[in-house]
């Protein structure tokens, strides 16, 4: 059945309920104020990423080693992005890139980008996220599928990303049965080109469908696929109030 506004009688989403996954600011030199933001969230950032320049560049970036070490002082989990191109990239090209964001940026997890969703993709991801965690002594990963995978995955990774698109869709959605089986904290939610008048509606169905982290926002996918992610969105505060107990000024 379709998710649509409900009734007054609907649960409303209680304060706290939610922690943000930050999907990938800009730069901190192209986006200041974001990056100073969330530090004064604290506990309600379940994680944010660190992207250099599409992985950890070639070098140390200073202003990148500043954001993040502001976050972790914070107790704001650092997870660096990894793009495993829907399982095209090669096992040593990801392991290269990893060891960069542990040594460069002392990252606590990794971010896995466009993963693969098929069963027969598995062994190769179990193989890869086996290496990441030997490389952390542990460490958080996000596999980051976008859409509901093969029910395997969920025994992989610390948590999915099973829905990443626009509000258009993510209002119709639905999740599979078997997602029922896993606390909230194994799920998160992506969701841009969300009007402010539609945040209450977005974080019910973020509950109902059982994740425990979400990301929306209004900005837009128009100029390329990481855009809309870049920017706070237009009502930060309001998601806020919605998952931590300050609200940045």
């Amino acid at each position: 059945m379709p998710y649509l506004t409900q009734p007054d009688t609907e649960p409303a989403v209680g304060a706290g309920e939610l922690r943000l996954g930050v999907p990938g600011y800009a730069h901190p030199l192209l986006a200041p104020r974001e990056w100073q933001a969330l530090p004064s969230v604290g506990t309600g950032v379940h994680w944010t990423v660190l992207n250099v320049a599409d992985g950890p560049g070639e070098r140390p970036d200073p202003h990148c080693l500043e954001a993040a070490g502001r976050l972790r002082n914070a107790q704001v989990r650092v997870v660096g992005q990894l793009d495993l191109a829907g399982g095209q990239r090669s096992f040593g090209a990801l392991l290269s890139d990893a060891h960069r964001f542990r040594d460069w940026y002392l990252v606590d997890g990794f971010y896995l980008d466009r993963c693969p969703t098929e069963r027969a993709a598995l062994p190769e991801l179990r193989r890869v996220v086996g290496a990441l965690r030997d490389l952390l002594g542990g460490g958080h990963l996000v596999t980051a599928h976008g859409t509901h995978p093969h029910p395997g995955y969920a025994e992989v990774a610390d948590q999915l990303v099973t829905f990443s698109g626009p509000w258009h869709d993510y209002r119709w959605s639905q999740a599979p049965e078997w997602t029922a089986a896993y606390p909230p904290e194994r799920f998160c939610h992506l969701v841009h080109g969300l009007p402010r008048g539609h945040l209450t509606q977005a974080l019910r169905i973020a509950r109902w469908q059982g994740a425990g982290t979400i990301w929306f926002t209004d900005r837009t996918a128009k100029e390329s696929r990481s855009a809309c992610w870049e920017t706070m969105p237009g009502y930060w505060d309001a998601i806020v109030s919605q998952v931590g107990t300050g609200v940045s000024e």
